[in-house]
């Protein structure tokens, strides 16, 4: 470490004289509150799986499991163990604007004596606590960082930040390892005669050795004989002398799991009431920076924020939203009080601020209101281009955590991402992969970006960064011929980190579903995910991942008609396709959109028997309305055949009785009278059609007009949407048939989360779901939401007139 002109002794740390100040003055911030009124659009998310109804917003839910392995050597490098895993970071519950410890007490220790202070018995001769194993034991090799990120750049923003944190990228001046072995030496002449500021003072000049040297020192038995000082006083410090212990603690990287540290957040819970706002924040983040969870003492800053929110400016809520973040918490009641205060000085955020905010609301799982969270990127869309990159990925985090589609924001990004690409680093890139896949955001430029920076980074690359990368590119449907390198290369960096899936078995079936979502399987990954022993070993992780293992199973299935390698047991696919299906009754059967158009079928085709609403293909967790056609173009009874039964509340929903049917004519549906006279004089009746047997039925043809005699001399008010579909030409291609001639169609009613956001590109596991359809000998026939949806508040008439033209119109 580089050289300081600062004095080598450091009684008190630079922050010090910051928190004397603090003693003398009042800590009050008058801030002005800013103007509110700002305008911006209507944003609209996506919701996955769970399709909104027609008023409502287009959302999305984002569930398949950052930027850091926690390996730290010096100030710099620890900055990173701020990137955690982003599965700890994503709650189940949806944000609100589209949803809606150990306690034990120490005593004065004044003897160093075992036998009189058996908590120091405790603490100094208890062995180093075993780390806790993994799933499955393996030698883990360590992936070398590509790009170095500065995860506390923040606090270079403002000087106030230094009164309330530590710096670990400070200059400090270090001291040789003879002049630490002086210490030492000193420390054993005075033993007992050592007084509280003493102790203080030894372990902040030591705390300045090289940190090369550290391990030698605080191996050395004297050093152990300094902590047990340290805890006979431990009562006997002032708060400030605390504080300079516990920042000491930093610097000599003591574990985390020390038993010293245990005492010591004992004695700053106990103290929490006299520490002032600043100095409980400083207490944080010191603990932050050790890496040590501290419940008890965080519910003490937060309801010391509660008490002094009057004196929380700028720097106060951006770092108390860092603090909430690492620690993984936010409590519900902060939540609303939190956002006005972002909201009062949200202009004066600066560009790496606003990404600490967004990072520490994504870290902390905390829902604000969508104008809330609206006008915090539109702040970060004003100064986008001077966001580091850091910066710029804790946007897009936050974005995905609040399933927010924000236009401006992600048009940015299209020439964000192509110009920092190359310098992103494969976390950054795996980030931005993962908030466009979350938010269905299928851009051609930003994933080629993407495609084309990944392969060089391969060998930084972890696991988790190349399944997700998978999985975020094949999700938005990118090919693999549009980038030749992409797929392989991350495959290839798949099989050199096989053993990890040993400890994250999640990640492997994450990434060959990704493959999967684009047709490609690498069979000898595909072996392992289906062999028996990775099956157990997935079985039992925290996950739910046995549907994940089905789709893949049934997906191999489909695709590679001659694999002869590993498959999941009839038990284990049973099991999931009715857990599948129990979900699909309660959910995707219910929706309104699809119990209308099971009844259209129902009235159009002559009864309940010739529609069978099922899981056609349960690893596709999805329904459809399956009727089959013989060669005559009649439709055929179905037999009620396993998940598929319809409930008694939606056969007795039909409107019509099954005598009451359209003509099913192969060249065109029958306008009878009744009809004409619905259509011209109402459009919303919903009475049963009726066959007049005194007119002669005019046929209307598929793929044609009304005759013009009929569309003038009736005066047919045809809506536009019944003559588009009347008009639609017969381009579909012919429907398979099966030996006897029998067609098999596979009627889907679609939602907007089948499809990328304002695209015709279906999401992976929909595009693959038509892939095995048709493998299957169905035909596809979409009710795509654009038309259906609308259909919903139309008559009944124009309902089976869409209906009939989708139908007929995918026969051959």
């Amino acid at each position: 470490m580089s050289a300081s002109v600062l004095s080598r002794r450091v009684p008190r740390l630079r922050y010090l004289q910051g928190l004397r100040k603090d003693l003398t003055k009042a800590q009050h911030v008058s801030v002005k509150q800013e103007d509110e009124t700002d305008d911006h659009e209507e944003k609209k998310g996506v919701l996955q799986h769970q399709d909104a109804s027609p008023k409502e917003g287009y959302r999305l839910y984002y569930n398949p499991s950052s930027y850091h392995h926690s390996v730290w050597t010096s100030g710099s490098s620890r900055s990173q163990r701020d990137h955690d895993e982003d599965e700890q970071c994503l709650s189940t519950l949806a944000p609100s604007f589209w949803q809606q410890s150990n306690r034990y007490s120490v005593s004065c220790l004044r003897h160093l004596s075992t036998s009189k202070n058996p908590l120091l018995d405790l603490a100094f001769n208890k062995g180093p606590e075993p780390e806790m194993p993994s799933i499955s034991p393996y030698h883990r090799k360590p992936t070398p960082p590509d790009v170095k990120v500065n995860t506390r750049g923040f606090l270079k923003c403002r000087p106030e930040y230094a009164s309330m944190t530590v710096d670990l990228t400070q200059l400090r001046c270090p001291i040789k390892w003879d002049e630490a072995l002086r210490l030492l030496q000193k420390m054993n002449v005075l033993k007992g005669k050592m007084k509280p500021s003493d102790v203080s003072q030894f372990l902040a000049e030591l705390s300045c050795l090289q940190p090369e040297m550290m391990s030698l020192v605080t191996s050395d038995q004297r050093f152990i004989m300094l902590l047990r000082y340290a805890v006979e006083h431990l009562r006997l410090f002032t708060e400030l002398q605390l504080l300079d212990v516990l920042q000491s603690f930093v610097w000599l990287d003591l574990p985390s799991a020390h038993t010293v540290l245990g005492l010591f957040e004992v004695e700053f819970n106990r103290r929490a009431d006299r520490l002032s706002l600043h100095q409980l924040m400083l207490t944080a983040d010191l603990w932050r920076c050790i890496g040590r969870q501290v419940p008890q003492f965080l519910q003490q800053l937060y309801d010391s924020v509660r008490l002094h929110r009057q004196q929380i400016g700028v720097p106060e809520l951006v770092h108390l939203l860092y603090i909430m973040g690492e620690s993984r918490n936010c409590p519900k009641d902060l939540i609303h009080p939190l956002e006005q205060l972002l909201m009062r000085h949200l202009q004066q955020l600066l560009p790496e601020e606003v990404g600490a905010v967004c990072l520490g609301l994504f870290k902390s799982q905390s829902s604000l209101s969508e104008a809330a969270v609206t006008r915090v990127v539109d702040k970060g869309c004003s100064f986008v281009q001077e966001m580091s990159d850091f910066a710029v990925v804790n946007v897009l985090k936050f974005l995905r955590f609040s399933y927010l589609y924000h236009k401006a924001w992600l048009q940015a990004m299209e020439q964000e991402v192509i110009r920092r690409a190359p310098n992103m680093g494969v976390q950054g890139l795996m980030h931005v992969a993962l908030a466009c896949s979350a938010l269905h955001h299928h851009n051609d430029n930003i994933l080629m970006a993407i495609a084309e920076g990944v392969p060089p980074l391969v060998p930084h690359c972890r696991s988790k960064d190349s399944c997700k990368l998978l999985w975020a590119l094949g999700t938005l449907g990118f090919l693999p011929d549009q980038s030749p390198s992409f797929y392989p290369s991350l495959t290839e960096a798949l099989r050199m980190r096989k053993a990890e899936f040993q400890r994250y078995p999640e990640h492997l079936l994450t990434g060959l579903l990704g493959l999967a979502f684009v047709s490609q399987f690498p069979e000898d990954l595909i072996t392992l995910a289906l062999s028996p022993d990775f099956i157990k070993l997935a079985l039992k992780s925290k996950q739910e991942l046995k549907k994940d293992l089905f789709t893949l199973d049934e997906a191999v299935g489909r695709e590679l008609p001659q694999w002869s390698g590993p498959r999941l047991s009839c038990e284990l696919r049973e099991e999931v396709t009715e857990m599948l299906w129990k979900f699909a009754q309660s959910d995707l059967c219910l929706k309104p959109e699809v119990r209308e158009a099971e009844s259209a079928l129902q009235d159009l085709l002559g009864g309940e028997k010739f529609v069978r609403k099922r899981m056609i293909l349960p690893h596709t967790r999805s329904i459809d309305l399956e009727v089959h056609f013989d060669s005559s173009e009649k439709p055929i009874a179905l037999d009620p055949a396993s998940h598929t039964t319809t409930p008694s509340q939606e056969s007795s929903s039909s409107a019509c009785p099954s005598h009451q049917r359209w003509g099913r004519m192969k060249k065109g549906a029958t306008i009878t009278e009744d009809l004409l006279a619905q259509l011209m004089n109402n459009k919303n009746a919903t009475e049963p059609l009726t066959t007049s047997p005194t007119v002669k039925p005019t046929s209307l043809h598929r793929g044609g007009r009304l005759h013009q005699s009929l569309l003038f001399d009736t005066e047919l008010d045809l809506t536009s949407d019944i003559t588009e579909t009347l008009d639609e030409p017969c381009g579909l291609g012919s429907a398979p048939r099966d030996s006897k001639g029998t067609v098999k169609l596979a009627i889907q009613v679609s939602s907007r989360n089948h499809y990328c956001y304002h695209s015709q590109q279906l999401m992976g596991i929909h595009a693959m779901k038509r892939r095995h359809l048709k493998l299957a000998g169905y035909r596809v026939v979409e009710l795509c939401h654009k038309e259906w949806i609308p259909m919903l508040r139309k008559s009944r008439a124009e309902k089976l007139a869409h209906m009939r033209c989708k139908v007929y119109n995918s026969l051959p």
